[in-house]
Order: C-alpha cells, then structure tokens, then sequence
C-alpha cells in the first residue's frame, strides 16, 4: 500500500512529520532520534535527514503512530566542523567577523542611497582586509626575509639556508631585486590559497538552489504598494529604479482583493541563498588586490633605486608600472562598489570575463613587476627596512576613516527607525566592523612581530641593536596598546562581575517562592540563583562590545598618531620624556610584544590541533555555526555560509514531504537550528506554509539575531513570521544564557508564540519523582521537560488534517524527485 492511497486518520488528522534541527556543536543522528539505530533518508555524509530505522516506512503504516508525529532528524554540524581542511578558516577569522557587520545593517525603510553607502562601505573595509594581510606577508617575506637577513652579513651567518642570497656570496640571487622577486613566491601563494578556498566552497555552498522561481510571484513594480530596501547594500546601476519594489509578491494564499500586494522579508526573497554571482565577482576583485599588493611592493622597492640612480629606461618602466598598478585598483574599487546583493530573483548568470580576466590582469602586472625588479643592478644594496613600508599607515588610516563614516551612515538609518530593543542603538555594524580591523591588524602583526625576533636573536627589532631593523614602527604601536585596552576591559568586566553577584542574591527569595520552598537548601537556592544571573550576563554584551570596540578605534588612532609622529617603537619615542612615561611606555612595549607572540603560537596550535583532531575542529565548528550563518555578501574569502546548504536543504525537504503526503509537519529547532527553521518557512509558498507548525527552543531568534540583526530579525519581521506559519510556539528559559523569548503578542485568534520562562530545574530538591537532584539544564535538553511533548501536541492539534495527497506520478512544483526516498 503506498502513501498515495492511504486515507487519512480523522482522529490524528493523518501522517505527520517532525522534523528536528539541532543547534550549534551539532549533535549525531542517534542522540537526536535517541536510537542507536538510524537510516539516511536524503542527503550525503556532509547534511543529511535521518530517520529510526523502524520509522522508515512511516507512511506506509499511519496505524503506528497515532496521536504522535514520526521524528526525522537533520544534521548539518559536517558544513562547519567536516575535513582537516576546515583548520585553514582559523586564517578567515577577521573577513568572518567583517562579513558579519555588514548584515547588521539597522532597520528601515526608505533612504535607500543611505542603504546602499553603508554597504559600500562595509565592502571597502573587507577589501581593506584582504590587503592588510598580503600586506603582512609581503612584510615578512621580502623585507624581513629577503631585504633585511638576506642582505645583512650578520643574519645570515645565524641562518644557513639564506646563504645563497646573501650579497656576500656573489651569486646570481645576491642582488636585492632578484631576493624580493624570489620571496614575493609566499604572498603569491598565499593569496592562491584563498582563492582556491573560496573558489571550492563557492562550488559546494552558493550553488544550491533553493525551490522558488527565478522571479517573485507577482508585480515587482506597482509604485503605489508599500516598500522596503531590498538588502543592506542596495544593487547595481541596472537595478537601481527598482530597488524600492524589490522583494514585493502577491500571497497566494489570500485573495487578490483582500491584499493585492505584499512585502516579503528579505529572508524570504528568491535570491536570499543564491549569491554566486556577488561572490565572484568579489573574489576577482580581492584576488586581484591580492597580486597588485605584491607587484606594488617590489616595483615601489625598485623604482626607489632607479630614481636614486638617475632614472633610465628601467625607471621609466617603473613609472609605467606604477601607472598601470593605479589603473588596475581603480578598477577593483569599481568592481567592489559598483553591484551588491541581487535579491529579487534567483540570478544564476555570472559575470564570466570580469571574474577572470580581472584576477588574470593583476597576475600579469605581477610578472611585469617580478621581471622588472629581478633587473639587474649591480650597485644595488638593501639597507634599512623596504620602501614602501607606509602602506600599513595608509591602511590603519583609511580603516579608521571607513568606520568612522559607517558610523555616521548607521546613525542615520537608525534614526529613521529607532527601536529600543536595537543592540548599540543601530551601531552594532560599525563596531564588529572596527573588531576585524583590530584582530586583522593583531594577527598580521604578531606574525611579523615575531618572525623578527626569530630573525634577530637576542635582540629586539626596532631598537637597533640587532642585525635587522625590524618590522615598521606601526605595528609596534599597536603591540603596545593591547596591554592598555585590556586594564580598560578590566573595569567594565569587574562592574558586570559585582552586578551578577547581587542579582544572585536578588533572585534567592523569588526562586524559593517560585517552588514553593518553606524550607529552602541555602547551596540549592544560590546554585539556581546564580545560573539565572550568569544567563543574564548575555544581554549586556552590546556594552562591552561597544566599549571594546570605541576603545580599539581610540586607542588604534592614538598608535597611528605615534608612529606617524615620531618614527619611532614606543620605547625608543618616550625617550627623554617622564621617567614615568617611558617605564610606561617600555612596559605597554614589552606586554604587548609578548601577548601578541603568545596570541600567534596559541592561534598555530590551534590550527594545527584542530587540522588532526576532530574534536578540536568540531570545537572551531560552534564559532563557525555563528559566525558563517550569513552568506559572504561583503568578503568572499570569509567561511562559506553554511545555511546557503542549509536551508535550501530543509525547504526542499519540507516541499517534497508534504507535497507528496499532504501531511502536516512541525519544524522543531533548537538553538541556533531555529534560526535555520525560520529561514527556511520564510522561503516557503503560502500554500505549504500553512501545512507546517514552528516549535523553536533555546532560541536567540529574539535574544541574538533581533537585536544585532535587525533588519532581517527585527520585532517586524518576526511578527510577520507568526503570521505567516500556520502556528508558532517558542520555549525558554530563565538559565538558558543563549535563548530567549521572541516577544510576538497575541494577535487577534493567535494566541502569544513565548511560553516561558519554563521551570529550570524541574524540581528545588529530591522528591517522589524525582528521588535524585534534578540538574540545570540551562541551553539543552528541552525535550525533557513536560512542557515539550505538550506544546507539540497542541501545534499538531492546530494544523489542519491533512489534504489529500497526491496522484501517483504527479510532483509539487519545484519539488525533487527523489529527495524523500521515506516516502515513496
């Protein structure tokens, strides 16, 4: 008998599913269906649906399951935590942290120039990023390496394997042109390194097509329907007279009359998880800065000597090549300000000649420059530090320069529409922004930081007492005030340590009232008390994240002033000054080395651990579950974004089920896989949103991505989003320090989503139930609470029985195949 011509259960309203998503660390098919024994349904070894083995032919047989939905589990933990190669994100963590702030984009409508300058800007930042590190490894390898040891008798005499560039030797890599032209072989493959990881996740990640037509499903361009902006950084030129109806579709589910036109949330756009063409052309653009940084580097060190020789034809070609570098940029900054996100429809078309011609351009300016510099020029040698050395001034001050002008754009979209629950009152972008820009400009300058003390022995760089002169100043400056921003963490930190002791203590009498207690276990009474309090701590994170980040703008234009002004490392600048000033200085300087050098071996290990470990990596993958939720819509060589896999997964799956059973299904998220929940209903038709009930738990649908992402999860679209689904029900909890209510009213017959907070533990001491102590069970663990099957039960109560399924042979539209082998 198959599903097709099974009639459906009246008093069950026929077969329903629940389909479980679990959140972030991820969890294994058996402790999701707790059955050691499972089945893949669909999918691969990297997301897959599981089912229990005994439940695989559920709908063959409805008999078995009356009053209770068959339990599916999908598992996408592989997309953040699979192969050894996820070790090498570790290296993406600050294009990770600024491809968030683009996202956090505040609410509003209108000011659509606004909208698409604060994308502008936040793509500049990132672009800023990718040459601050290329950057860092040109400093490494041809000024550290190949221009300052390589060319100092003293340095090569400790390191054996730079013999045979040392200008000592007379051979034919002893001139400086030919050292910095073999070493610009690091960079060059460091950049190829990112390519390659973007170009390789891009296949895997963006290509998924999510199950919606190409185009939204009714008129696109009525000027008279309600609007909003159709993503954080606006579109191309093309795309500009319709960017204030982009993402306008008629609901089907309603008739014409009633509501002729919606706004769809942005989440819930044909295009949302369809970025390929954005992201390729942003890793053209970024790999081509890539290798012009390079080919800037070694034709600034050489046109330096051409100049000082008198010029001649390799000076002119110098010149030439500086030209044609600045032409090459001006086109990469036009790449990357020119188009962003393209929402209103699936585009699958890709700009071919750009995204190789333009990476293919800038190589090729990178073999002129190698040829030119590795020239012969027998009067050529390499003292003091590389010219060129201002770029990382430039970059610390167009980054400054950047945030400083997002801040402005942030504030005013912000106060076109203000909310109070808004993290950092619309600010959040700005600062996450500033955060990359300072773990960038730490990471590249512990890498060169101690590369010269390697180089130099005993010795410290800068100082001049060594064989070389070190890294540039700047990076110095900044070493030295990591010490200073972390006594100011320290105050804010001790105020919130000192606030959650007293709500501890605050709390104590209300939770013995709460359970009733007489005679309350004083132990009992403060270990509850002080897991609420601990849960609290997560709604003040906006403030040290503020404060953390106006201390890193402050204090990074402070070092940028120093180094500017002085020429000079900390140290050696307070010279002369206040014997306080300069033991100050000489301290922030040494601390500041150190921790930087402790941060990069830590940061090593780390990779190196998780490359080998599995568990290692699975720990590296939960800071990837949040992070890489976001497509790559400002950096391309940021971790792909797992729900671009993802949530096309889970619609597809939610389309082919109950297209072919007529079935009702509960989407039950936990964590942050009720954040994929919500993506996913929000990419379904009407028709099948109201076949599926939402059940999200520890979610911070609310808590988290309300706040920090507003425009996407604010109090509007989540209102929306209860509209929408047929029912919603979210659980929470007062110790859970990651989920939240999500604050959507009663509204009309549809009854309050929140149903909280839930009693956590679920009983103050031992009792007849339960004769051992009951644990906190804080973030996890939800199903275990009553509540649970409670609240599922009345969601399936909710939906209609189901319809009546479909004639052999024939499909829901965009469904797959064979996507739900369980119910064939």
């Amino acid at each position: 008998m198959s599903p097709e011509s099974t009639d459906p259960d009246p008093r069950s309203g026929g077969t329903a599913l629940e389909l479980l998503v679990h959140g972030v660390g991820g969890a294994t098919p058996q402790e999701m269906l707790d059955d050691p024994r499972t089945v893949r349904i669909t999918g691969d070894e990297t997301a897959a649906v599981y089912r229990r083995a005994d439940d695989v032919d559920a709908e063959l047989h409805p008999e078995r399951y009356p009053g209770r939905p068959v339990p599916e589990a999908y598992c996408w933990s592989n997309l953040t935590s699979g192969n050894g190669s996820r070790a090498l994100w570790l290296l993406l963590l600050p294009f990770m942290v600024v491809n968030l702030a683009h996202w956090m984009r505040p609410a509003t409508k209108g000011l659509g120039r606004s909208q698409r300058l604060y994308g502008v800007l936040v793509r500049l930042v990132a672009l800023t990023l990718t040459v601050l590190l290329t950057a860092a490894a040109c400093e490494v390898a041809l000024d550290l390496t190949a221009w300052q040891c390589a060319g100092s008798a003293r340095c090569v005499a400790d390191r054996s394997w730079l013999g045979f560039l040392s200008p000592e030797g007379h051979g034919w890599w002893s001139q400086p042109g030919r050292r910095l032209a073999l070493a610009a072989v690091v960079p060059a493959a460091l950049v190829v390194l990112l390519w390659y990881l973007s170009n390789r996740t891009w296949s895997a990640y963006e290509a998924q097509r999510p199950p919606t037509d190409e185009t939204t499903d009714g008129p696109a361009d009525d000027p008279a329907a309600p609007h909003e902006a159709p993503s954080a950084e606006g579109v191309s030129a093309a795309d500009e007279g319709r960017t204030a109806d982009e993402g306008r579709v008629t609901d089907e589910g309603r008739a014409a009359s009633d509501d002729p036109v919606t706004v769809r949330p942005a989440l819930g756009r044909p295009g949302f998880w369809y970025g390929r063409r954005l992201v390729a052309r942003l890793r053209a653009a970024h790999t081509a800065a890539g290798f012009l940084t390079i080919a800037a580097a070694l034709t600034a060190a050489a046109t330096d000597h051409d100049r000082s020789a008198g010029g001649g034809p390799l000076g002119l070609l110098g010149l030439l090549l500086q030209a044609t570098l600045a032409g090459c940029a001006a086109v990469v900054l036009w790449v990357v300000c020119s188009r962003g996100r393209s929402e209103r429809r699936r585009d699958g078309s890709l700009d071919k000649l750009l995204i190789s011609a333009l990476p293919a351009t800038a190589l090729g300016v990178l073999v002129l420059a190698v040829v030119h510099a590795a020239w012969s020029r027998p009067g050529w040698v390499s003292t003091g530090g590389l010219p060129g050395n201002p770029t990382f001034l430039a970059l610390a001050l167009a980054q400054i320069a950047l945030v400083v002008v997002l801040v402005v754009t942030a504030d005013v979209l912000h106060r076109r529409a203000p909310h109070p629950r808004i993290a950092m009152r619309g600010l959040g972008g700005p600062a996450v922004a500033m955060l990359a820009c300072a773990l960038g400009g730490v990471m590249t300058g512990g890498v060169a930081q101690r590369v010269a003390d390697w180089l130099d022995g005993d010795a410290t760089p800068g100082t001049g007492e060594g064989a070389i002169v070190g890294p540039p100043v700047l990076l110095s400056w900044q070493a030295s005030v990591i010490p200073v921003l972390l006594v100011l963490l320290l105050i804010p930190v001790a105020v919130l340590g000192v606030r959650t002791v007293r709500a501890a203590r605050r709390l104590a009498p209300l939770i013995e009232r709460e359970y009733g207690k007489e005679t309350a276990d004083p132990l009992r009474t403060r270990q509850v008390a002080g897991v609420r309090a601990r849960a609290a701590l997560t709604d003040y994170a906006p403030r040290l994240v503020g404060i953390l980040s106006g201390a890193s703008l402050l204090l990074g234009a402070g070092a940028v002033a120093g180094s500017w002004l002085s020429g000079q490392v900390p140290g050696e600048a307070a010279e002369g000054t206040d014997s306080f000033v300069e033991s100050v200085a000489d301290t922030a300087q040494s601390i500041g080395s150190w921790l930087v050098g402790l941060g990069f071996l830590l940061f090593v290990t780390w990779g190196r651990r998780a490359y080998r470990d599995a568990s290692a990596r699975r720990t590296i993958g939960i800071l990837w579950d949040v992070g890489t939720f976001w497509p790559r819509a400002a950096h391309p060589f940021a971790p792909p974004c797992y729900a671009e896999r993802a949530v096309p997964d889970l619609t597809w799956r939610i389309v082919s089920w109950t297209g072919r059973t007529g079935g009702r299904l509960v989407l039950s998220g936990h964590s942050q896989g009720s954040v994929l929940a919500a993506a996913a209903v929000w990419q379904l038709r009407s028709a099948t949103r109201h076949r599926v009930a939402l059940l999200t738990y520890g979610s911070p649908l609310e808590r988290l991505y309300g706040r920090w992402f507003p425009a996407y999860f604010g109090a509007e679209q989540l209102g929306q989003l209860s509209k929408e689904v047929h029912c919603w029900r979210n659980l929470w909890r007062s110790t859970d320090p990651i989920g939240g209510p999500v604050r959507v009213p009663e509204d009309g017959d549809r009854p309050e989503v929140d149903r909280g907070p839930l009693k956590d533990p679920l009983a103050y001491g031992r009792t007849l139930l339960h004769p051992l102590p009951e644990p906190i069970l804080g973030h996890s663990d939800y199903q275990a609470d009553p509540v649970f099957a409670e609240e599922r039960a009345a969601l399936l109560d909710r939906l209609p029985p189901a319809a009546l399924p479909r004639q052999r042979g024939e499909r829901e539209p965009g469904s797959q195949g064979s996507s739900g082998r369980s119910s064939a």
